[in-house]
């Protein structure tokens, strides 16, 4: 495989500068142009060897079938559902992620969901913001002694688990991939879903947003959960069904949820946001100055490091490539 000619990259979303100095030092030109409509990009595209992202550039079929020179779709963070990669592989495109980036991030996010379910924290500060003192209203829960189900035991997955262990927590976790020694390996005893679900006082998912995975927990998984039982979603929006969190939080299935992602981001559920039993976060799972300045830096070296002939690391469509 030999190295490819990449001389020009075009960076749409907003990154951390870091980026930028990388791909210069190794003599790359590097155009820095955000907020652009689906038809802006389809036009500025032309002439670049490389587009970066974060999630908020959607990377689509006509984006893609625009570009005339476009090597390599380089996304800073995880997810690469806002990238049409069938497309992508179509054109021999490379796509690109830095999945290790974000993962303290995301996961010491989860923990502060997961602690502010317990004990309605962002519910008792807009109380006393709006001038009432009431304590008997916010009667929390310690996590000791609960049991918090975790599916997806990958990165974010182990470290959500090796800190909520500290509060005393139980952690189980199913992962199609990680298997039961691994999963002990980090304390967790892996199960699958069916002995999953009744367990936990606490659902939280680290998986990608694929068909296997989209409405997840629905009516039909809601009803093998305990009553009571609350859910962070840190992952994607749409492996959980919001309707059936809303019916779940209504009927008292649920006792909350925290939600930072959405079906549809912004979200127009104005249904759930304002339900007093959610948290509702507009995607900050991976906004830390630290996790953007890692994933900044690292799609920066992915890319110099396969322009050098050092190989091509975090292509998440290598095996479909002709290189």
């Amino acid at each position: 495989m030999s190295p490819p000619s990449i001389k020009k990259i075009l960076i749409s979303d907003s990154v951390a500068p870091e980026c930028k100095e990388v791909l210069e030092k190794a003599g790359i030109v590097v155009d820095m142009k955000t907020d652009m409509t689906k038809e802006e990009l389809c036009e500025k595209i032309k002439g670049y060897d490389g587009l970066i992202v974060r999630s908020a550039t959607k990377v689509t079929a006509d984006v893609i079938g625009a570009s005339d020179c476009l090597k390599i779709v380089g996304r800073a963070g995880t997810g690469v559902d806002n990238v049409d990669i069938p497309s992508a592989t179509k054109k021999n495109i490379v796509v690109m992620n830095t999945p290790g980036g974000n993962t303290l991030s995301a996961a010491e996010h989860t923990c502060f969901l997961i602690g502010s379910l317990a004990r309605q924290i962002p519910q008792a500060h807009m109380s006393m913001r709006e001038g009432r003192w009431d304590r008997k209203k916010f009667m929390g829960n310690e996590l000791y002694g609960k049991t918090l189900g975790i599916i997806g035991l990958g990165r974010i997955g182990k470290e959500v688990a090796l800190r909520m262990q500290a509060f005393g927590m139980t952690t189980i976790g199913y992962d199609p991939i990680i298997d039961a020694k691994t999963a002990s390996e980090f304390n967790v005893e892996w199960m699958d879903l069916e002995q999953l679900w009744p367990k936990c006082d606490y659902i939280t998912v680290h998986v990608p947003l694929i068909p296997q995975t989209q409405n997840m927990l629905c009516d039909e998984t809601f009803a093998k959960c305990k009553d009571g039982m609350r859910v962070v979603n840190v992952a994607r929006g749409g492996i959980y069904e919001e309707a059936a969190i809303l019916r779940a939080l209504e009927s008292g299935k649920c006792a909350g949820a925290a939600l930072d992602v959405w079906e549809k981001e912004p979200t127009t559920n104005t249904a759930l946001v304002q339900h007093p039993n959610v948290i509702a976060v507009p995607h900050l799972g991976a906004n830390t100055r630290e996790g953007q300045r890692r994933c900044a830096i690292e799609i920066a070296e992915q890319i110099v490091d396969w322009v050098n002939g050092k190989g091509l690391v975090g292509a998440v469509n290598a095996r479909d490539l002709k290189l």
